[in-house]
């Protein structure tokens, strides 16, 4: 179990938008589960605009704006939505054991959507790149 679980949905949520949120606590696993309870919350679109400016803060605050990733952000967020419209669960630890390959075979995923390398693209950083292969509409 990641350190993050120690957290409610609401805790983690409320502490990430106030900078609170200890920054260690915030790995891969961390971002999906962003991304689902704002999608569980707020519907996919609002997830998008609430996540991509909440992480831009967030990475601001930390004085690591090089780490922020625009494309790899917002294709995350629409990659978990993906997967819970197919999901029966109705909470993240269920969800994530249930789609293992969006903690352990992300790279994997997005290379089924794009031919860019988004992770080490300079421009798939400062903007969202649409995929060449698949769409994830």
């Amino acid at each position: 179990m990641e350190p993050h679980f120690v957290l409610t949905d609401n805790e983690f949520e409320e502490q990430f938008h106030a900078y609170l949120l200890d920054p260690h606590l915030f790995t891969h696993e961390a971002h999906l589960r962003l991304a689902w309870i704002h999608i569980h919350k707020y519907g996919a679109d609002a997830a998008i605009d609430n996540i991509r400016c909440q992480l831009q803060q967030f990475v601001d605050h930390l004085g690591a704006t090089d780490k922020y990733n625009e494309t790899v952000t917002i294709a995350a967020i629409k990659a978990v939505y993906h997967f819970m419209i197919k999901s029966k669960t109705d909470n993240f630890r269920d969800f994530i054991t249930e789609n293992p390959r969006l903690k352990y075979n992300f790279r994997e995923l997005m290379a089924f959507h794009y031919t860019t390398d988004i992770f080490n693209s300079h421009l798939a950083k400062e903007k969202y790149l649409t995929p060449e292969l698949l769409p994830f509409d």
